[in-house]
């Protein structure tokens, strides 16, 4: 089954067919399925095996029981911040907007847990991530903010950091509605 990253062409936030609405929490025994899925979507697999309270991950599965979406958030040692990651969807929800419907659930579940801001790294999917908010950033702001992040340290000990894009939006008035 082809995989997509998240695209600027989802206009809707119906799930895919025979897809829960809502993504269910990845288990360790998940966790194959997962890496396998995230790197055939060509997305960092950085921290995924790492038994961290801050790092949070959900998934889709089909009625056959393949991943056919993801989506996931790493949180700063305070909470106030979340770091978006895992958001990948099969080619086959990308229509319905199951790429959206993913990332609303992190940035939902992010809010909830208390995080005031979410940030990303894209280079590629800009404009997907602005329509649901998120605006260019400063990707040493994002990496001060969460320096602990199993993708923010890959990113500098590899210097891949210097060639990311980043990109923030508010989450708290996601708790109270006003977001």
């Amino acid at each position: 089954m082809p995989l997509v990253r998240v695209s600027p062409t989802e206009t809707t936030g119906a799930a895919a067919p025979n897809v829960a609405s809502t993504p269910s929490t990845a288990a360790a025994t998940d966790l194959a399925d997962l890496r396998a899925f995230l790197a055939a979507a060509d997305l960092t697999l950085a921290g995924l095996d790492a038994a961290s309270p801050r790092l949070h991950l959900w998934i889709d599965r089909d009625p056959t029981g393949t991943i056919v979406g993801s989506t996931g958030y790493e949180s700063s040692a305070d909470g106030a911040h979340a770091l978006i990651r895992s958001i990948a969807g099969a080619a086959t929800g990308r229509t319905c907007g199951a790429g959206s419907r993913l990332a609303r659930h992190a940035l939902a579940q992010a809010a909830a847990a208390g995080a005031d801001h979410a940030w990303l790294f894209s280079r590629r999917s800009g404009p997907f991530w602005q329509k649901l908010g998120f605006t260019p950033a400063d990707r040493d702001t994002l990496a001060a903010a969460l320096p602990d992040t199993h993708q923010v340290q890959l990113f500098r000990a590899t210097g891949q950091l210097a060639r990311e894009g980043a990109w923030s939006r508010p989450v708290a008035g996601l708790r109270t509605g006003l977001l």
